[in-house]
């Protein structure tokens, strides 16, 4: 019995599809895999499923094993060695003249190819660079172009939360945030406040995306008038998280009432439960 898993490779390499058969693989594994040229390590970011057709195999890579301590100890001798290559290749940028900001550099498992990562405003021209770096390291040279979010998960950090950085510890995958998901929560629409290391709209935007989408089907929206048990009352403000409305009634006053969401067949039907 074959089984597939999505991997990311190495610490910040693409996700790839791997493929299993009598073996114990979870999610958080560390495996080794058969590449189209060479060996490479990658975490496991996905459970398991059951391969129920060869077709399935022909986009994914053979896992060869979970890594052992001694491909552990190979892991680590390339991340030390690719500290001396960032700094060969800073040299090299320099000396090409290029308007290019390195961020971090890996080996493959196997030692046959370096990928260096580096970010830029336009389109950088770095061939000649390429034939360069592959006379000084002989092997396989693999220039990257990434966004700010992939080098904040390469340089880590800490959020303003105070914690590390969610893409630079546990977060595998880059959900697209827009700034719906802002105005939903009635978060302050300051930058500095919805923005993270990046600069882009902090990923935690997304967490509670299905809280909000359910309560705002559950609850009233702003301008919404209802029919409470002292009279009519229009909808000013609302916080999902409490349920709580701000509201006004038609001679002017203002409250704020709690709301529970009653499913029917009409619909949801609103009760006050309390006011202030």
């Amino acid at each position: 019995m074959s089984f597939l898993v999505n991997i990311r490779l190495r610490e910040a390499g693409n996700v790839v599809l791997g493929y299993y058969q009598d073996m114990d693989i979870q999610a958080g594994d560390v495996v080794i895999l058969e590449m189209d040229r060479g060996f490479d390590y990658g975490e496991v970011i996905s459970e398991p499923q059951e391969i129920k057709s060869e077709d399935e195999k022909k986009e994914a890579f053979k896992i060869i094993r979970k890594a052992t301590r001694e491909d552990f100890m190979q892991i680590n001798r390339n991340k030390r060695r690719a500290k001396g290559a960032i700094r060969i290749c800073e040299r090299k940028i320099k000396q090409h003249a290029l308007d290019m900001k390195l961020i971090g550099a890996e080996y493959s498992f196997d030692r046959t190819k370096i990928i260096f990562y580096f970010t830029a405003e336009e389109r950088i021209d770095f061939r000649a660079l390429v034939r360069d770096l592959a006379k000084v390291f002989k092997t396989r040279i693999e220039l990257r172009q990434i966004g700010v979010r992939d080098e904040a998960k390469l340089l880590g950090g800490y959020g303003v939360c105070g914690r590390p950085l969610c893409c630079a510890t546990f977060l595998k995958m880059f959900n697209p945030v827009t700034i719906k998901y802002a105005k939903e929560q009635n978060l302050p629409m300051n930058p500095s406040k919805i923005s993270g290391v990046c600069g882009r709209l902090m990923c935690c935007l997304s967490y509670e995306k299905y809280f909000y989408d359910e309560m705002s089907k559950a609850l009233p929206k702003v301008g919404d008038t209802l029919q409470l048990e002292d009279g009519k009352a229009k909808v000013l403000e609302i916080n999902y998280l409490t349920s709580q409305a701000k509201v006004e009634y038609e001679d002017g006053r203002i409250k704020k009432i709690v709301l529970t969401p009653k499913p029917s067949t009409k619909g949801l039907s609103l009760l006050r439960r309390k006011s202030e």
